[in-house]
């Protein structure tokens, strides 16, 4: 049976748009970890292509941008049709670091069953304020959905088992789709979430967000409410998540400065 976290059985799905600044770095990086990387170029501009050309990864190509979900979606296509157990998934611009896929695929290798976050907790003070409560009140929405404390439910490093990656038609789009196929992990597949704490890298070292904090913010609060309501506002799930903590993996006790203000649990201020 193949290893759902050996990090030369599963493969690294790097969605990417106009990242030619990192995208070279940030795959050479994951490639000396990981053979196995598929990179999803949704319709890049620049020369995002041509900076990894040389380099042996599969790659999709997008003729137009399609959003984050659609790239998400087709990889997990790609990488279900190549017979991979899992996925880790990383930003290509640099904002997440190779050296903490093998923490992920560590974290889901004690936790089965698990979608596995890369939680920005670490050095969190360098998260702008509107980012983190923002993050914090998608925390709240998603743990209520799935009866779990649960922490940087925004976060773009991750891992996925099969699954998970088996739930890629859902019907969302965007920034939209990493949160709704947590809930839906859930609640088809019984998928629980833990978290490794990452640290949170910020302050000007990377192109500006494609994340358009107000409109991309609402849509993702929007679906994560309606689907709560929809299924009967779920009271029991939300005492749960309000009475436990996340599930945050951290055998050295790494994330020590993350403040208690910090945790989901309760509608942050």
């Amino acid at each position: 049976m193949t290893d759902a976290t050996d990090p030369h059985a599963i493969a690294v799905l790097i969605p990417a748009l106009n990242e030619e600044a990192a995208i070279r770095e940030v795959v050479s990086s994951v490639l000396a970890i990981c053979p196995n990387v598929i990179v999803v170029d949704d319709g890049s501009t620049d020369a995002t292509v041509e900076r990894i050309a040389d380099l042996p990864v599969t790659l999709i190509r997008h003729e137009k941008p399609r959003g984050k979900g659609e790239a998400l979606r087709a990889g997990f296509r790609k990488a279900l049709a190549m017979g991979f157990p899992a996925v880790v998934t990383m930003d290509g611009d640099g904002q997440h670091v190779a050296a903490d896929v093998p923490r992920l695929l560590a974290a889901a290798r004690q936790h089965p069953g698990h979608i596995v976050l890369g939680a920005r907790v670490l050095n969190r003070h360098r998260q702008p304020a509107y980012r983190r409560r923002a993050n914090n009140f998608g925390d709240w929405g998603i743990g209520w959905a799935i009866g779990q404390a649960v922490i940087d439910t925004q976060s773009g490093q991750r891992y996925y088992p099969r699954a998970a990656l088996e739930l890629a038609d859902i019907d969302t789009e965007g920034f939209v789709f990493e949160s709704e196929i947590l809930i839906e992990a859930n609640w088809q597949r019984g998928l629980r979430i833990a978290a490794v704490p990452i640290e949170s890298r910020y302050h000007g070292e990377f192109r500006a967000s494609h994340f358009r904090s107000v409109p991309d913010f609402m849509k993702i609060t929007c679906r994560v409410i309606g689907k709560i309501v929809r299924r009967g506002f779920l009271l029991g799930n939300y005492r749960r998540a309000r009475r436990d903590t996340p599930l945050l993996v951290d055998p050295q006790g790494v994330s020590a400065d993350a403040g208690h203000s910090d945790q989901p649990g309760g509608v942050p201020g």
